[in-house]
């Protein structure tokens, strides 16, 4: 009976239900993309680090975990002490550039043969390496978002450039070019901004690593694996901060839209509740009746905004394919329950409003 009357009051006032339903499924749509797109990010990063196959990684001091924006401070002549400890088998210097032009990109500007070194050397789909200083290479992510082609013009860094190669993804950048042009293009001839090495065994990674501090006490001196294990927005300064911020505004929006919803409703029904009370309905019957429209509305919100978030992620992937963005079972579990516990709270006011009609007023009122 009680859920009778749920289904038919929705279905008697759709624009209200309607409108309540999307308040909460914008909820969901908007904690889901903000902590998929920071996790996809994170993890896409991560992942393409790793692809580079460095066991070690030697930055400045103050560097963030995200490569890009710090310039190219260091000499490129650490390479030769670096190389000079046992156990070390190669090592790469990297500069690093972010670019703007058609989305954010990271650029590597590399030395293809210590690159090689360590990395094991790209797989090419189209076209070849680099020869010349104004060449560049990209991966087939970045070749399929633009439609380019081995042997087509670009501009990056505002130089014109010429498309030498197509290589297989996951290799550290999307981009790569020499490092000495991509020096020369910056005003930092040189210098690197971060160098990749490769052990020979990297179960000796914690012995290298000692070493590399005693030369090298004022760097930053990273094992892979411990990198990896820090690309978290709790480890990066003020994503978390960002996040929580954009799920405070995502439950303020389906907070105050329930609570209107549910209280209009409640408005509306008073001759209903009225009768409900005439004939021995309780409070708790009272209670019950609101919370449970609150759930079934909440339900079909929580559905509707995981959807969206689907289609959301399809759109944006479609228009920038580069970007990734990270949807999961955890996540919108969290999404869910949030959303539940926001519309509950919302619907609790009106629902004790309800409780405390008279029901001689409650069969009067117009």
């Amino acid at each position: 009976m009680v859920n009778r009357m749920v289904f038919a009051n929705l279905v008697t006032r759709p624009v209200r239900t309607l409108v309540a339903v999307m308040a909460i499924a914008v909820e969901v749509v908007l904690i889901l993309m903000v902590v998929g797109l920071t996790s996809g990010l994170l993890e896409e990063v991560a992942k393409r680090t790793q692809g580079v196959g460095a066991d070690i990684m030697v930055q400045p001091q103050t560097t963030s975990l995200f490569m890009g924006f710090t310039g190219a401070p260091m000499p490129i002549q650490i390479q030769d002490r670096l190389a000079q400890v046992p156990q070390v088998e190669a090592v790469a210097p990297v500069m690093l550039q972010m670019s703007t032009a058609s989305g954010v990109s990271l650029i590597y500007g590399i030395d293809t043969e210590s690159f090689d070194q360590v990395t094991g050397g790209f797989r090419y789909l189209e076209g070849r390496g680099l020869e010349q200083p104004d060449e560049v290479l990209v991966d087939d992510i970045f070749a399929h978002s633009q439609g380019l082609h081995a042997g087509d013009d670009l501009e990056l860094l505002n130089h014109p450039l010429r498309l030498a190669g197509i290589v297989e993804h996951g290799k550290g950048a999307r981009i790569f070019m020499k490092i000495d042009a991509l020096q020369d293009m910056m005003g930092s001839v040189g210098k690197a901004s971060v160098f990749f090495v490769k052990l020979s065994d990297p179960d000796h990674t914690g012995n290298v690593l000692a070493q590399f501090r005693e030369i090298l006490p004022n760097y930053q001196l990273r094992d892979m694996r411990e990198y990896l294990s820090l690309m978290t927005s709790s480890n990066i300064p003020g994503l978390g901060n960002f996040i929580n911020v954009m799920i405070g505004l995502a439950i303020s929006i389906g907070l105050l839209v329930i609570f209107i919803s549910i209280y209009s409703t409640v408005v509306e029904r008073t001759r209903e509740i009225g009768i409900l009370k005439s004939m021995g309905a309780s409070k708790k019957y009272i209670v019950n009746l609101v919370l449970r429209e609150t759930t079934l509305l909440t339900i079909l919100g929580i559905g509707t905004g995981i959807g969206l978030s689907y289609l959301v992620r399809s759109l944006i992937v479609h228009t920038f394919p580069t970007m990734t963005i990270l949807l999961t079972g955890e996540w919108m579990l969290r999404a869910s329950l949030i959303a539940l516990a926001t519309s509950l709270l919302g619907a609790s006011y009106p629902a004790l409003k309800a409780t405390r009609q008279d029901a001689i007023q409650a069969l009067a009122y117009e």
